[in-house]
């Protein structure tokens, strides 16, 4: 059975050119980029040829690009640097939809001391923009708010909140692990003082990150050693991952038109067709301003893990949410947040596609799901006692 990966929200396919650049550093190339002898340096020199494509890729210089071990980690770094840069100042602003990277730090820091803001935002999970910035202050440290929601897709006005924040003297920080690739972004335009990305995401491997910070923003480190990364970042350096992070960096310049035209084009025809055939079905988010690859459909009455498991005897992959919390029977946090109807919350799926998904296989998850929703709703008492009703 074919599998049909539609869950890249969680995690891509490495690319096969990124794992051709990745092999020789697993066996020939294996010095450490740091030592003084050629054959150390020649490795060096391969690190700063993926950090220049990196900073291509975002608009940045290279000495803007720091090398972390994945998103998580460029989140906790950018806030922490930031509150440590300004240890007066104990206020924290964010949004409710955050990755749980950012929500769970700023639950953290709130029960040790500070006062964090959580954003609002509407039924299509747009942030409620007044509230955020009536609520900036000469007390707050640092405002993360992210580029793009990674269960619904929405983009949020980061540069138009960037500027207006740097306008009070504030840090801003965005996490951008689901955008980068996706959307065109330029940081040389911007007033972001830092950003985070994923490999994982753009089909780079698991256990690579980046932390993009501006050039003269106050910064402490994370990980204090070593000398690398400029002193920012200490560890030996995750040489291969970094390769690869760097050629995927260069692919994802190169499908760029591909993500936002037949990428797009596939997700609208699956998300048409999927609300033409089933009913009590929706779209969760603002379908107007979101990512081209990503929809989540709320089934109604019917649970999103029974969707999941009969998928599955398909060989469809998607997700009910996040990776990083869908362990839980709760309903996603970010659907709470926007005020879904408990009834659709429980039901939604996230399907987020890639430049590998074909229109065969959009075919085929047409085809399936109704049969699917229909199967579910029958033994669904809360669907029946709807129907009653």
């Amino acid at each position: 059975m074919k599998t049909i990966y539609m869950d890249n929200n969680a995690t891509t396919r490495v690319a096969p050119e990124v794992v051709e650049e990745m092999l020789p550093f697993f066996s020939d190339l294996y010095g450490n980029p740091s030592s003084m002898h050629a054959f150390g340096g020649n490795v060096g020199a391969t690190l700063k040829t993926a950090r220049e494509r990196v900073a291509t890729l975002l608009g940045a210089l290279p000495e803007e690009i720091l090398f972390t071990s994945c998103g998580t980690e460029s989140d906790s770094t950018a806030i922490h640097a930031a509150i440590r840069a300004n240890p007066d100042k104990r206020h924290i602003i964010t949004t409710r939809v955050e990755h749980p990277a950012v929500k769970s730090l700023g639950e953290h820091l709130a029960q040790n001391g500070y006062r964090v803001t959580f954003v609002p935002v509407d039924r299509r999970g747009r942030l409620d923009l007044d509230f955020l910035y009536r609520n900036l202050s000469d007390d707050t440290a640092v405002v993360s708010v992210m580029w793009a929601n990674n269960e619904t897709g929405t983009i949020f006005p980061v540069e138009e909140i960037a500027r207006k924040v740097k306008d009070r003297g504030i840090v801003f920080h965005s996490d951008a692990v689901q955008a980068v690739g996706k959307i065109p972004i330029n940081m040389a335009d911007s007033a972001i003082d830092m950003l985070s990305l994923s490999g994982h995401k753009l089909h780079a491997p698991k256990g690579i990150g980046v932390l993009y910070l501006r050039k003269g923003t106050r910064f402490a480190p994370f990980l204090v050693g070593g000398h690398q990364e400029a002193g920012r970042r200490a560890g030996t350096e995750n040489t291969a991952s970094i390769i690869g992070m760097g050629r995927a960096a260069q692919l994802a310049m190169a499908w760029l038109r591909d993500e936002n035209t037949r990428v797009r084009a596939l997700r609208d025809k699956l998300e048409t067709e999927l609300l033409k055939r089933v009913p009590n079905a929706m779209i969760n988010g603002d379908p107007d301003n979101r990512l081209p690859n990503t929809t989540s459909i709320a089934f109604e009455f019917i649970e999103g893990e029974g969707i999941l498991l009969l998928m599955d005897q398909y060989g469809i992959c998607a997700s009910s949410g996040s990776a990083c919390t869908s362990g839980s029977l709760e309903p996603s946090h970010v659907l709470r947040a926007m005020g879904v109807p408990f009834t659709a919350a429980h039901g939604s799926i996230r399907y987020s596609l890639s430049i590998y998904n074909t229109e065969e296989e959009i075919d085929f998850v047409i085809d399936k799901m109704p049969s699917i929703i229909e199967r579910l709703r029958r033994m669904s008492p809360f669907w029946q006692g709807n129907q009653s009703a």
